[in-house]
C-alpha cells in the first residue's frame, strides 16, 4: 500500500499534535470575540513602540465598522484594503468582517494597471488605502465601481514623540516623512471614518449573525502562467481551520505570552494567516512592520524580541547576517516557520544556533489558506523536504496523465490536496474553479514526490510561478507588459535560482529589427506598469527563443539555456 493509503505521515506527528481536530462551526468572528472576552487587557499590537490592548483595538474596530456601515457597507459587500502592515490594517480587517462583509486584500505598491482588473472583478465600492497609494486608486474611480476612498496616514498610529519628530523641517526628516505619508485629496481621512460624526462610536456593533463557516471572509488575487488574476475566495471556516491546525502543529504555542513578528505582508495569504489571524487566535502581540526592512527588524530584536517569526529564507538569512555583523542577540525566538522557497540547511543551522529555537519549512498556496504541509517541529524534520500533511489534510501524488491514479511512493507526479482549509473557488470564474479541482481534490499545479514514510518533496512548479523574496511573480503578467514595448518582438520571463533558495526575475527577449537592447530603459518602462519586485533584474538578448511544435515559447528551455550560459 502507498504512503497515501496508509497515512504514513501520521507516525511523524509530534506527541502534542492530534491526528484530527474539531473545527465545529467556528468563524473568524468567533475567534475575534472569544479572544476579546479572554484577553481585553493583553497587548494586541506594537507599532514603532506604540501599543494597543485588545480592548483598545476593539473600540477602534467598532468605530471603523460604524463608519463603514454609514458609508453603506452591508453583509456580503466587498471592501478593499490597500495597506501596509499597520494598526489601521488590523482594525479595518476586523471591522469589515464584523459587518459580515468580505475583505479584499491588495498590495499598496501595485500600479493602477495591476489593480484595474481585480477592482472591476470584485466590484468593491469602498477601499481603505494608504495615503501614498490614493493617487493610484483615484484612477480606478473612472474605470471600476470604486466610489469611496478612505485614506490612512500611518504616522498617526505612531508614538507621540515620533509623530512630533516627523514634523521637523529638516531635510532628512522630510524625506523620511515623505516615505510614509503624502496628502490625499478627495478622500475620507481615517480619523473621520472612525470619528463620532460619521457613524458614531459603534457601541451597537455586534458580529453579523448571518456569517457561517461557509461564508467568504477574504478574497486574495492570484494568477497562473496565463490569464488575468483570479480572486481566490477564502472562507471563515477555511481560514480558521488553518490557524487551528497551525496552533496544534507548534508545541506550546499560546501557552505563554507570544509576540508575533508581522514582517510578512497581510495582503499575502501567508502573513494574513500565520501572523494576523493566528496572533488573535492565541491572544498574542502582533509586532507590525510596514516593510520587512532589516534595520527595523533589528530594532525590534533589541526592544521587543518576538517569540514567533514566520518568514521566507531570504529574510532569515538577512537577519542572521545583521545579527552577526552588529552583535545583536536574537536568542529567545522560540519558533519560526519558513515558506515560499527552499530553505537552505545552512540557514536552519545558523538560525537555530543564534536563537536557541526551531526553524522548519512548510508549503502551501493562496487557495489553501495557505498551509497544507509542514515539517514536524521535532527530530523527525527533514531538510530538503517541505514536510508532511497538516492534521485532517490529505496529500496525494497523482499521475499527470490519469489523475485518478496515485503514483507509487518515490515517483513524481502532480500534488493534489483536500482538507478543511481548501478555498471555495475563484470569484466569477466557474470554469477556472472547475479546472482547478479533480473531484474534491485541489490541483496545486506543483510536481512532487511522496516518500514511503509520507514526507513530501517538491520537484518543480507546473505553473512556472517565480518566487522572489517571498512574493509570487507570474511570467505571463510581466511578458504582457514587455510585449507592449515597440522595441521588443517577443520575450520569455523566467526565474534564475539564487543561493538563498529564491529566484531572480529575468527576461529573455528578441528585439524588433533595428532596435538596440537598452536594459535601463526597459526597467524604467516596466516600473511604470509593474510593482518593483516584478521588474526583471536582467535582460538577455536571444536571436530566437525556443518553441514547441505549436510555436509556443518553452520557458523551461529558456531557463535551462540561461543557467547553462551563466555557469560557463
Amino acid at each position: 500500500m502507498s504512503a497515501f493509503e496508509t497515512k504514513a505521515w501520521l507516525q511523524h506527528y509530534g506527541e502534542w499534535t492530534p491526528h484530527h481536530l474539531d473545527y465545529g462551526t467556528t468563524t473568524l468572528l468567533d475567534v475575534y470575540d472569544n479572544n476579546l472576552a479572554l484577553n481585553a487587557d493583553k497587548l494586541a499590537t506594537y507599532f514603532f513602540g506604540r501599543t494597543l490592548t485588545y480592548g483598545e483595538l476593539d473600540k477602534q474596530v467598532r468605530s471603523a465598522a460604524a463608519g463603514l456601515r454609514a458609508l453603506g457597507v452591508r453583509p456580503g459587500d466587498r471592501v478593499a484594503i490597500v495597506l501596509p502592515n499597520c494598526p489601521q490594517h488590523i482594525i479595518s480587517y476586523f471591522a469589515v468582517l464584523k459587518l459580515g462583509a468580505i475583505v479584499v486584500e491588495h498590495n499598496p505598491l501595485y500600479t493602477a494597471a495591476e489593480l484595474e482588473h481585480p477592482f472591476d472583478d470584485h466590484q468593491a465600492r469602498v477601499a481603505i488605502v494608504w495615503d501614498k497609494a490614493c493617487a493610484t486608486l483615484e484612477k480606478l474611480r473612472r474605470t471600476t465601481p470604486l466610489e469611496t476612498i478612505v485614506s490612512v496616514n500611518m504616522i498617526n498610529a505612531m508614538p507621540t514623540m515620533q509623530r512630533y519628530a516627523l514634523r521637523l523641517p529638516i531635510p532628512a526628516v522630510k524625506k523620511k516623512r515623505e516615505q510614509l505619508h503624502v496628502s490625499a485629496p478627495n478622500t475620507i481621512p481615517w480619523e473621520i471614518l472612525t470619528g463620532p460624526a460619521l457613524g458614531g462610536q459603534g457601541d451597537d456593533v455586534v458580529s453579523e449573525p448571518t456569517v457561517t463557516k461557509d461564508s467568504v471572509a477574504v478574497i486574495l488575487y492570484t494568477s497562473g502562467t496565463t490569464g488575468a488574476p483570479k480572486g481566490a475566495q477564502l472562507t471563515h471556516g477555511g481560514l480558521f481551520a488553518n490557524i487551528h491546525q497551525g496552533k496544534a502543529w507548534v508545541p506550546g504555542l499560546g501557552d505563554q505570552p507570544e509576540r508575533l513578528l508581522g514582517a510578512l505582508p497581510f495582503f499575502h495569504a501567508y502573513g494574513l494567516t500565520i501572523v494576523l489571524n493566528l496572533g488573535v487566535f492565541v491572544g498574542g502581540q502582533i509586532i507590525l512592520l510596514p516593510a520587512p526592512q532589516i534595520p527595523l527588524i533589528m530594532q525590534i530584536m533589541k526592544k521587543n524580541k518576538p517569540t514567533w517569526v514566520p518568514g521566507v529564507p531570504t529574510l532569515y538569512q538577512r537577519i542572521i547576517e545583521a545579527a552577526k555583523e552588529k552583535g545583536i542577540s536574537i536568542s529567545g525566538v522560540r519558533n519560526s516557520f519558513s515558506g515560499a522557497s527552499t530553505l537552505p540547511v545552512s540557514t536552519v543551522e545558523d538560525w537555530e544556533n543564534l536563537t536557541g529555537g526551531l526553524l522548519v519549512e512548510g508549503y502551501g498556496l493562496t487557495e489553501t489558506s495557505p498551509i497544507i504541509v509542514g515539517n514536524p517541529m521535532n527530530s523527525s524534520r527533514r531538510p530538503g523536504y517541505v514536510g508532511i500533511p497538516f492534521p485532517d489534510t490529505e496529500i496525494r501524488i497523482a499521475n499527470p496523465d490519469n489523475l485518478d491514479e496515485t503514483q507509487p511512493d518515490g515517483t513524481e507526479g502532480e500534488v493534489l490536496v483536500r482538507g478543511p482549509q481548501v478555498f471555495k473557488g475563484y470569484l466569477n470564474q466557474p470554469e477556472a474553479t472547475a479546472a482547478s479541482f479533480h473531484g474534491d481534490w485541489y490541483r496545486t499545479g506543483d510536481v512532487g514526490v511522496m516518500e514511503e514514510d509520507g514526507f513530501v518533496k517538491l520537484v518543480a512548479r507546473i505553473k512556472e510561478v517565480i518566487i522572489t523574496g517571498g512574493f509570487n511573480v507570474y511570467p505571463a503578467e510581466v511578458e504582457e507588459a514587455l510585449q507592449a514595448h515597440p522595441d521588443i518582438l517577443d520575450c520569455a520571463v523566467v526565474g534564475l535560482p539564487r543561493d538563498d533558495g529564491s529566484e531572480s526575475v529575468v527576461a529573455a527577449i528578441t528585439m524588433s529589427e533595428g532596435a538596440a537592447l537598452d536594459p535601463e530603459g526597459l526597467k524604467n518602462y516596466c516600473r511604470e506598469r509593474l510593482t518593483r519586485y516584478k521588474v526583471p533584474r536582467t535582460f538577455y538578448h536571444f536571436e530566437e527563443l525556443p518553441r514547441d511544435q505549436m510555436g509556443k515559447i518553452r520557458r523551461r528551455d529558456v531557463q535551462a539555456e540561461l543557467i547553462e550560459k551563466l555557469q560557463k
